[in-house]
């Protein structure tokens, strides 16, 4: 499996508070996108697959909602994590 318990703690290590620290904006951006990165590479050999293109879908409509949200909460983390994954608007 291309996301296993190990994967979803270094990345919640690296952009969350701790290892643990699933609910942050930050960690859950960086999930996302890092799922969004997967699912793209998928559809690039399987563009037939709608169902995975809906959750596609999906899953970017998720992310932005969040970094909306932490647009509006608290601009500077929002800044921070747009460069640190190279999210373009």
């Amino acid at each position: 499996m291309y996301l296993d318990a190990q994967k979803k703690k270094e990345i919640f290590e690296k952009y969350g508070k701790s290892n643990t620290d699933t609910g942050s904006s930050e960690a859950q951006i960086a999930l996302f996108s890092y799922r969004i990165s997967h699912l793209t590479e998928h559809l690039k050999s399987n563009h037939k697959d709608y169902s995975t293109e809906r959750a596609l879908k999906m899953l970017v409509g998720k992310r932005r909602r969040l970094l909306d949200y932490l647009k509006d909460k608290e601009i500077e983390r929002y800044r921070a994590i747009i460069k640190e994954l190279g999210i373009r608007k």
